[in-house]
């Protein structure tokens, strides 16, 4: 019993309510945290590949700025949702954009939260020394919710006009244009 009081007494530190610092890097959850430990991967591959003058200056330049775009992105969207859970996300710029669409947007008429091509979803742009303009990919159920809600493109026809120096008679009959 004395013991105990002793105890009590010298070490108060062993009643009090644990004040310890959370970890860092536990203000996210495991998956976030796995997409930013990727991210740090991906910089240390690049890190090793400009070291042994495998790529450019200009290549490490824009792969580095890409991987902080993608990183402040993801952690916006992580503190915003306060959700485990980040899309697929493409980072471009400007010069960029060919890569992710058949029809380039004019980066002036993006709007946040818009659909591009029922693929991307555009979450904004990110200053990392260039502007990056960063999408989600969306995942397969989206993109044919999308889809289903589309109405049906009418089908183009063209009618072909009788011509004056046609020598045979056959009928003239609309003819389909394939988009």
């Amino acid at each position: 019993m004395k013991f105990a009081t002793v105890l009590v007494v010298a070490f108060p530190c062993l009643l009090a309510p644990s004040t310890a610092r959370p970890q860092k890097g536990s203000e996210f959850g495991p998956v976030v945290r796995a997409y930013l430990g990727y991210l740090k991967n991906e910089q240390e591959v690049v890190d090793d590949r400009v070291s042994r003058r495998e790529i450019s200056q200009a290549y490490y330049r824009r792969n580095s700025n890409r991987i902080r775009a993608l990183r402040e992105m993801a952690m916006r969207l992580a503190r915003q949702t306060r959700n485990d859970y980040l899309p697929e996300l493409e980072a471009v710029t400007r010069d960029e954009f060919g890569l992710l669409f058949q029809e380039q947007p004019r980066p002036e008429s993006l709007k946040i939260g818009e659909i591009r091509q029922n693929t991307f979803r555009f979450l904004g742009t990110v200053r990392s020394n260039e502007t990056f303009y960063v999408f989600a990919r969306l995942d397969p159920y989206e993109q044919s919710e999308l889809l289903s809600r589309e109405p049906e493109k009418p089908t183009k026809v063209m009618v072909s006009l009788p011509s004056q120096d046609r020598t045979d008679k056959a009928p003239n009959r609309p003819r389909r244009v394939v988009p």
